[in-house]
C-alpha cells in the first residue's frame, strides 16, 4: 500500500506512543494505530442492532420517559 506521511503534534505523538505500549501487542507502530483510529473516526458505518438489542434499547427509553 503506497503510504504519505502527516505531521502531528509531539504531545499527540506520544499519547499514541504510549497506547501503543499498552496495547499488549494489538498495535505494532505508531503509524498503525494513528491510520486505525482514522479510519474509524472516518467510517461511515452505522451501528446495527438485533431486533433483542432494538427492544432492550426501547424499554431503556421508556423507563427514561423518552418514549
Amino acid at each position: 500500500m503506497d503510504k504519505v506521511s502527516i505531521n502531528i503534534s509531539r504531545e499527540v505523538y506520544e499519547l499514541l506512543e504510549k497506547a501503543v505500549k499498552e496495547s499488549q501487542g494489538e498495535f505494532k507502530s505508531v503509524d498503525e494505530l494513528a491510520e486505525f483510529i482514522i479510519k474509524e473516526a472516518l467510517s461511515e458505518e452505522e451501528t446495527v442492532y438485533t431486533p433483542e438489542e432494538e427492544e432492550e434499547i426501547k424499554k431503556r427509553l421508556r423507563s427514561l420517559g423518552y418514549i
